[in-house]
């Protein structure tokens, strides 16, 4: 094969952006800006975000062999890990404490309410912009949740800073989660001569 090294396809985020809809919100076309149902969630810090995926596998053994003879993939989960940097935007607060939005609407510039006692099992849909100079990558997430949250501390000596991780489900009409990239001005026809 010849040698297809270009450091054009090197990809170092310059922005990140989160956006938030209803679940099962029609993902933005291709790498459109997200319409007028979408909310964007602010600030992230510069870590952006952290997409991980964890295949679920189960090993067949067998007599007469000590090595398995075969290994069934069971299940993927996927989750991006993003902090946000203003922990009083109002969808960044009711994502973390997971409470409906319209609890957190202020009555005289002042919201309270109460932390659920069982877990809400509150859904969104979700899309993850990040770009480099005029190349772009986006995942579409037509159904996730707040998997889990990070330690929520308020200092002195730094911003407040809240730290979610989203999981994501089969959606209506759409698989968990989808990946566009937009190359920019690259040309990676060689990979597919």
């Amino acid at each position: 094969m010849a040698d297809t090294r270009n450091a054009d396809l090197t990809y170092a985020a310059d922005d990140y952006l989160v956006y938030v809809a209803p679940a099962n919100t029609a993902p933005p076309t291709d790498m459109a800006d997200p319409g007028a149902s979408w909310t964007c969630l602010g600030w992230v810090t510069t870590d952006g975000g952290a997409f991980k995926m964890e295949e679920e596998k189960k090993d067949l053994k067998a007599a007469g062999s000590l090595e398995p003879i075969r290994t069934l993939r069971t299940g993927s989960t996927k989750t991006i890990d993003v902090t946000f940097e203003e922990a009083l935007n109002p969808y960044v607060r009711a994502l973390y404490d997971n409470v409906p939005l319209s609890d957190l609407e202020p009555t005289a510039g002042i919201a309270a309410y109460d932390f659920p006692d069982r877990p809400n099992d509150l859904k969104y849909a979700f899309v993850f912009d990040s770009a480099d100079g005029d190349k772009r990558m986006r995942f579409y997430a037509p159904n996730g949740a707040v998997d889990s949250r990070g330690d929520e501390k308020a200092g002195t000596e730094d911003a407040a800073q809240v730290q979610m991780t989203m999981k994501f489900y089969r959606g209506a009409t759409a698989p968990a989660l989808r990946r566009v990239i937009d190359y920019g001005d690259v040309d990676v026809s060689a990979f597919f001569a």
